[in-house]
C-alpha cells in the first residue's frame, strides 16, 4: 500500500496490537484533515486480515491485503452515508448492527466496519452504536476516523482505543509528493501553504477550488490588514454557499490569525497557516487579545452555521465583528 509518512509510532503500535493478539475491536483515529487517517484505517484493516502480519505491518502480498488495497474485500464494510450533510443515520447504524451478527466468509474470520470522516456525527447514531461498540462479536471490528475526539460522546470514546494521527515533516511531505511526479516548484508552493499535511498539499495541487480558497483567505487577511470592512464583507460573502466550502475558508483564516499571534511573540516560530507573508503583516497589526477575540468570533460564526443559521447572515455578522476587533 501507499507509504504512510509522519506516523511511525502509531503504525508500530497498531502492528504490535495485532501480532500480540491485542487488536482493538473499536478504534478511533483522530487528527486534522489531510494527515492520513483513512490511509491508517486501511493499514489497520490490512493488518487485521493479513495472512502474515508482522511488526513491519501487513505483508501486502496475500489475497486479503490485495483485496483491501483494491477496496473489494467482501468483509470490509463502509457504512452508507445519507442526508444533506452526508452523515451516518440511525437507520444505517441499525443496519450495521444487524449485519455485524452475520459471520464473515474470509479465512481470517474477521469483519471490519469503517466509519470515516465522522464530523458532527449524530448523537442518536452514536447512542444506537454504543452497545455494539462496547460488546462486539469476537470477529467484528469498528474503525472511526474524525478530526477530533470531541466529535464523539464520552461514552463512545471510553469504549474505543483512541490514537492521534499527525502531519509529516515538510521534508517527508516533499518526498511523498515527489513520488507522485509533481513538479518541484509546485511542491514547494503546496508545502508553503500546507506544510507537512500531505493530503491537503496533494489536494492543493490537483483541485482548483482549494487553490481559489487559499487565494480568498489571503485576500481576506489583506482586507483585515487594510481595515477595509466593505471588501472584507464582499469577500466573505463569496466563500461559498455550502458548509464545507465555508468551513475550509474559515479554518484557513483562523490559522492565519493564530500564526499572527504566535509571530508577535516569536518571529522564528513554526507556522500552520497558508501564507507566512499575510501572517507577518497581521502580527504587526494585532495584539494577542485582538487575535484571540477574532478566533472566538470565527468559532462563533461556524457554530451558528452548524446550528443551521443562514450562511450569509452568519458571515455578515462575522465581518462586523472582525472589523470591530481591529478598529
Amino acid at each position: 500500500m501507499k507509504r504512510i509518512y509522519g506516523n511511525d509510532h502509531l503504525l508500530t503500535t497498531l502492528s504490535n496490537m495485532v501480532i500480540n493478539d491485542r487488536a482493538a475491536h473499536s478504534l478511533l483515529i483522530y487528527g486534522e484533515k489531510g494527515c492520513g487517517k483513512k490511509l491508517i484505517a486501511k493499514y489497520y484493516t490490512e493488518l487485521l486480515l493479513c495472512e502474515h502480519p508482522s511488526e513491519n505491518g501487513p505483508c501486502g502480498n496475500c489475497i486479503a491485503c490485495r483485496n483491501v488495497e483494491k477496496n473489494i474485500h467482501p468483509d470490509v464494510i463502509f457504512p452508507e452515508r445519507s442526508g444533506k450533510l452526508g452523515g451516518y443515520s440511525v437507520d444505517t447504524a441499525r443496519d450495521i448492527i444487524s449485519d455485524a451478527f452475520i459471520k464473515p466468509n474470509n479465512n481470517s474470520g474477521k469483519k471490519i466496519y469503517i466509519f470515516s470522516d465522522c464530523h458532527n456525527i449524530d448523537t442518536r447514531t452514536q447512542n444506537t452504536l454504543l452497545k455494539i461498540v462496547e460488546e462486539p462479536p469476537d470477529y467484528a471490528y469498528f474503525i472511526f476516523t474524525a478530526e477530533a475526539k470531541t466529535e464523539f460522546l464520552p461514552t463512545i470514546i471510553s469504549r474505543c482505543v483512541c490514537l492521534g494521527a499527525y502531519t509529516a515533516s515538510q521534508e517527508d511531505a516533499e518526498a511523498a509528493l515527489a513520488e507522485e511526479d509533481f513538479k518541484p516548484e509546485d511542491i514547494r508552493r503546496a508545502i508553503g501553504c500546507f506544510h507537512g499535511n500531505i493530503g491537503l498539499c496533494r489536494e492543493y495541487l490537483s483541485d482548483e477550488n482549494l487553490r481559489k480558497q487559499v487565494d480568498l483567505t489571503k485576500s481576506l487577511a489583506d482586507s483585515i490588514i487594510r481595515k477595509d470592512e466593505y471588501t472584507l464583507n464582499v469577500l466573505l460573502s463569496s466563500a461559498g454557499s455550502e458548509r464545507n466550502e465555508v468551513r475550509a475558508v474559515l479554518t484557513m483564516l483562523d490559522k492565519l490569525i493564530r500564526d499572527a499571534a504566535v509571530l508577535s511573540e516569536d518571529k522564528g516560530a513554526g507556522l500552520i497557516g497558508c501564507d507566512r507573508r499575510s501572517a507577518e503583516k497581521l502580527s504587526g497589526l494585532l495584539t494577542g487579545g485582538q487575535a484571540f477575540r477574532m478566533h472566538r468570533h470565527i468559532e462563533k460564526a461556524w457554530a451558528a452555521i452548524e446550528a443551521n443559521a443562514g450562511i450569509p447572515l452568519a458571515l455578515t455578522a462575522l465581518c462586523a465583528e472582525l472589523a470591530a476587533a481591529v478598529s
